[in-house]
């Protein structure tokens, strides 16, 4: 067998699982591990594909009869600073982001939990243990980082863990793998600000895209990344920009 053929990723399929955003539907994943010294460049071509990582998986919907995910990215040099995400921005000058590498403290699973049993308790998540959670944090065999926001001296909040994102560079943009945040922090609507935060993070590092994951037609909880424009939605034709996306918000 040649190398080419050994290093070559298997990629397997799951079996049918009930959809976590389409009530009444069934999921099927193909997926493939993430391993070898080829890995990092592994992740960056899977992600074009439409491929998202979980620890040492890449995986993608494989669903039968169902096309409602869509990889979604934002090109990053032409995004539209509207007056709406200005006031994000403005509402967290006092949060400071430091990037580190990923590793998972007590500190991280308390922000967590909270963040879980307050917005997402029915959620596959839900039963995440610290041994579970600090896997999905530190087991990456990619170009991860952890990226720390908490607020500076001088607020009522001074040094507190207000959120986290977990990223990965890939060649060209930087790929959202996982967030969560205080959730009795609202007024800082801090989902939104992490994703803003790194869509000027990608620009300064002169990556064209912002990875936001799959957006799901027909679910709710995936509506908020329509806000987010230009975009770009992966289709059998390729990365094509997404009409939607000229909505006004």
């Amino acid at each position: 067998m040649s190398v080419e053929r050994r290093n070559f990723p298997q990629f397997f399929i799951t079996a049918p699982s009930p959809c976590p955003y389409l009530p009444g539907r069934e999921e099927r994943k193909v997926f493939t591990h993430l391993v070898g010294n080829d890995s990092r460049a592994l992740n960056s071509q899977l992600s074009q594909s439409g491929f998202r990582r979980s620890q040492s998986i890449a995986y993608k919907p494989a669903c039968d009869h169902c096309s409602a995910c869509s990889s979604t990215r934002v090109p990053v040099a032409s995004f539209e600073w509207t007056r709406s995400f200005r006031r994000v921005l403005k509402a967290n000058v006092g949060l400071v982001a430091t990037v580190a590498r990923p590793l998972a403290t007590s500190e991280h699973y308390e922000l967590f939990r909270a963040y879980i049993d307050t917005r997402h308790s029915e959620g596959g998540m839900a039963d995440m243990s610290v041994l579970d959670f600090a896997a999905m944090i530190d087991e990456t065999v990619v170009d991860s980082r952890l990226i720390e926001y908490r607020f500076v001296p001088g607020y009522a909040q001074g040094g507190e863990l207000a959120a986290c994102v977990l990223v990965d560079v890939l060649a060209d943009g930087l790929s959202l793998i996982y967030s969560f945040y205080d959730p009795g922090l609202s007024q800082h609507s801090l989902g939104t600000f992490v994703i803003l935060d790194n869509i000027l993070r990608a620009q300064r590092l002169n990556l064209p895209y912002l990875y936001l994951g799959y957006f799901v037609s027909g679910s709710p909880k995936m509506q908020y990344k329509a806000r987010f424009r230009p975009q770009e939605r992966l289709s059998a034709q390729g990365w094509m920009p997404h009409p939607q996306s000229n909505l006004r918000f």
